[in-house]
């Protein structure tokens, strides 16, 4: 029977190509998303992977989302926390909703998610987390400070929640995607990509999705069982830490 990933945000974008990616390795996949039904039945439609509606912010949906995932494919035995969002603005703009809006996906999820298939994989000495993270989480990001914040803290989340599963068999590792080709970048004016984005990259391109996704393949797998409160900086070398 393979092993059942969970992968959140799962249906569009570089969760998307996570979602395909682990399907492609062998295991059973569900795919979280918070609230487009159409991208959600086509990428079902597209890839045969079954899609599941939660907000990752509603500690109780993920618990219903985890149970229900759980009765389908079987135990959780890889959780991607892939969900994220921006409302981007000057912190003297900021408003007290978008600071919350975004710290509440972006890092209560990560933990709303973890929480909830955490006892299992101890139950069971075997586990893979992965969050995605960003390169504005090490380095910072003006406009972005509540963005920062939360993925900075799925770093620090990483770090410390790798120290408490070691010995249980479960990996607790980040990813640090920089520039990457998903809809929403490829969506920014060509000049800003040429004259703003592209020249801080010095591999002179976006990321691929796929990229990403091939990083995730490997830290859910056996073989990545001695890497664990690790993070990849998948940047160009954009940022080095």
């Amino acid at each position: 029977m393979p092993k059942t990933a969970l992968v959140t945000g799962g249906s569009r974008g570089i969760g998307a190509a996570i979602s395909i990616a682990l399907k492609n390795a062998g295991y059973a996949v569900a795919a979280n998303y918070a609230g487009n039904d159409e991208a959600a039945q086509k990428f079902t439609a597209e890839t045969g992977i079954k899609t599941y509606k939660w907000s990752v912010a509603d500690y109780e949906a993920c618990a219903a989302g985890v149970k229900q995932v759980e009765a389908d494919l079987g135990p959780v035995s890889v959780l991607v926390n892939n969900a994220g969002i921006t409302r981007d603005a000057m912190f003297h703009r900021m408003t007290p909703q978008q600071w919350r809006e975004v710290i509440d996906t972006n890092l209560n999820g990560v933990f709303n998610m973890t929480h909830n298939v955490w006892g299992g994989m101890r139950d069971r000495k075997f586990g893979r987390v992965v969050t995605i993270s960003s390169v504005n989480g090490q380095k910072g990001q003006a406009g972005q400070a509540n963005y920062s914040a939360s993925k900075a803290g799925d770093i620090g989340f990483t770090r410390a929640l790798a120290q408490e599963g070691a010995r249980a068999g479960i990996t607790v590792n980040a990813i640090c995607p920089g520039y990457i080709a998903t809809d929403m970048v490829k969506a920014i004016a060509q000049d800003v990509l040429d004259k703003h984005i592209l020249p801080q990259i010095p591999v002179g391109r976006l990321g691929e999705p796929e990229e990403i996704a091939r990083c995730v393949v490997f830290l859910a797998s056996d073989e990545a069982g001695f890497i664990t409160g690790s993070t990849i900086s998948a940047n160009g070398g954009q940022f080095f830490s």
